[in-house]
Formats: C-alpha cells, structure tokens, sequence
C-alpha cells in the first residue's frame, strides 16, 4: 500500500521533474542562440522538426557533459549531431574544445581547422587556436594566430605581448608595450611588465663586484645603495636555515622592487619553509603575475606544489609539479 508520504514524494518528484525539462529547454535555447552569435555561425540548414530536436537533444547533452567534465560523453553526444547535420561549424568547434580539454592537441587542432575552413575570421575559434598552440607549446604559431585576432580586434594586443614574452622574445614584448603606451592603451599589468623588462636590460648595469662569500659586505652594501643587483646577490646568498633574515630582505625586496619576481619567490621559500604555506601560497600567486621566464615560471609552480603537499592537498601538489615539468621539457 502506498503511503501518504510516498504519493508527496512522488508528486515533488514530478514537479521538479516537470522545472527541470522547462529550465533545460530554457538553457538550451539561450546557450544555442548564444554560441550561434558569438561564434557567427550561419543558420543550420533546414531539418525536419523531428530531427530538429533530435540534434538539439544530442548537442544540449554534450553541452551539459562539457559543462561537469564529462568531456568523452560530450564527444559521444557531438558525434551524434554529426550523424545528423555533418560537417556544421558549431559542432566542429565543440569537438575542438572536449579534445583540448582531453590533452588530443592534434584532434583538436582537426576539427577547429575544419570549422575555420568555413569560418576564416571568427575571432572565437581564432582564439580557441591559439590556446590550442599554447597547450602543445608552439607559441610561434600562437603567436601567429594572435596577429589575425589582433587583425580582427586591435584590443587583444596584451595577449600578444604575453605570447611575445612566453617565447622569450623580449624585444618584441617591448616593441608592443610601447606602441600601446603611446596610443594611451597600457593597463597596470603591462605597466608593471614594462618596468620589468626595462630592468633586466637594465639589470648588468648596476651588477656588484664582491668577493665569493663576503656577505657581510653585501648587506653594509645594500645599506646604502638600494639596487636590485645587491639585494639579488643576497637573496641567493642566504640558506634556508636563516630564514628569517630570507624573510627580511624578501620582504623589503617586494617593497623596493613589486615588479620583480624573485623576490616574490625567495618569500615563499622562506615561509614554506617555516610552514606557514598558506602565506606562501598568496605571496607566489602575487608574483607570478610578473614572472616574464619559463625558468622562473616552473620555480613558482614548484614552489606552489610544496606549499600544497604541506597544507596536504595532493591533487594541486600533482598538479603544479607537472605544470613546472611541462617547462623544464
């Protein structure tokens, strides 16, 4: 016999049953309208209503799997739609993002490269391409991909910079910074990215002569004359046994010098070291921002993954290891 509360079980479950059909076909017809006008994909052509629905089931479905992760039971669902509509921009484009987030750089690279023989200079995919050439590390063709979306819109100019700065052409990086800063264009981040350069071409100007192990006469130095050289010098002078003198002068570095990454991350070692990682961790997510090297880069995340393993997060411990791996290839 059912019981009272099973029948009002059943009746929330339709009713929520009943909300969420409405809000799926809600969210389907805005995420579709959406993805159509932001990637400047043509009207599909004309199907029954039948399979109409049917290719908006499969491509909601993979939309949703994207959305939780489930990045082969969206590849799953997109080769449904395909069987359905062949050879449609959107769905190329979706493969494209599922087989990036797989690590498949080179399916990912097919199915993008098929949607941009129809759509050429669709700034999305354009871009998509470029994360695409990040991932596997061809910054050069990055790089180039860049150009055409900078072509498309002038305002993705910073991103080239980054690009610029990924494949240590400092030059160019510079070039950039300065054409933006004369059209009035510079924003606080490649303000600070300019400093920074100028600097390390600067930085063997002011390079101390000091004899191997006199530390106290780097620091009577520092004393009176403030320069990043010095304080370089004694940062990697000093152990992690006198930590709390790393510590000080890191400190007063990030004072002296905000744009310069070392000192950023001879703080965090100092306080990874005296277990105090969860300040580490913000230190180092303040300075990365900074970091124009790859070698300074895989520091960081090597220095996150130990914050981590302290703080006894494993997964982001794997997760930074590998990053600064990728840098060291």
């Amino acid at each position: 016999m059912i019981t009272r509360e099973e029948i009002i079980e059943k009746r929330e479950e339709s009713n929520r049953n009943s909300f969420l059909i409405t809000l799926f076909s809600c969210l389907f017809f805005l995420v579709s309208q959406s993805i159509f006008a932001q990637d400047s994909i043509p009207a599909k052509q004309d199907l029954t209503e039948e399979v109409e629905l049917k290719f908006q089931e499969f491509f909601f479905k993979a939309l949703s799997e994207k959305a939780i992760g489930n990045h082969q039971k969206a590849i799953e669902n997109l080769e449904n739609c395909n069987q359905i509509l062949p050879n449609n921009v959107t769905v190329f484009f979706e493969f494209s993002k599922n087989y990036l987030a797989l690590n498949n750089t080179l399916l990912a690279k097919e199915y993008i490269n098929r949607a941009l023989e129809k759509e050429a200079d669709n700034i999305w995919m354009l871009k998509h391409l470029v994360k695409i050439y990040q991932q596997e590390n061809s910054i050069e063709q990055a790089i180039e991909t860049q150009k055409k979306v900078v072509e498309i819109n002038p305002k993705e100019q910073g991103f080239l910079v980054r690009l610029y700065l990924y494949d240590r052409d400092y030059d160019s990086a510079l070039l950039l910074i300065k054409k933006l800063e004369s059209e009035g264009n510079l924003s606080n981040y490649l303000k600070r990215i300019k400093k920074n350069l100028e600097e390390r071409n600067n930085k063997n100007v002011a390079i101390v002569e000091n004899e191997e192990g006199d530390f106290d006469t780097l620091i009577n130095q520092f004393k009176s004359d403030k320069s990043f050289a010095i304080l370089e010098k004694i940062l990697n002078e000093l152990e992690m046994e006198n930590s709390d003198l790393l510590l000080k002068y890191s400190e007063e570095g990030m004072t002296l010098f905000p744009a310069q990454p070392l000192v950023y991350l001879a703080n965090a070692k100092a306080l990874n070291y005296q277990k105090n990682h969860e300040k580490a961790l913000q230190i180092l997510q303040s300075g990365i921002d900074f970091v124009i090297e790859e070698v300074m880069e895989a520091n960081f995340y090597e220095e996150m993954a130990k914050a981590y393993k302290g703080l006894g997060n494993t997964d982001q411990e794997k997760k930074f290891l590998d990053k600064a791996k990728k840098l060291k290839i």
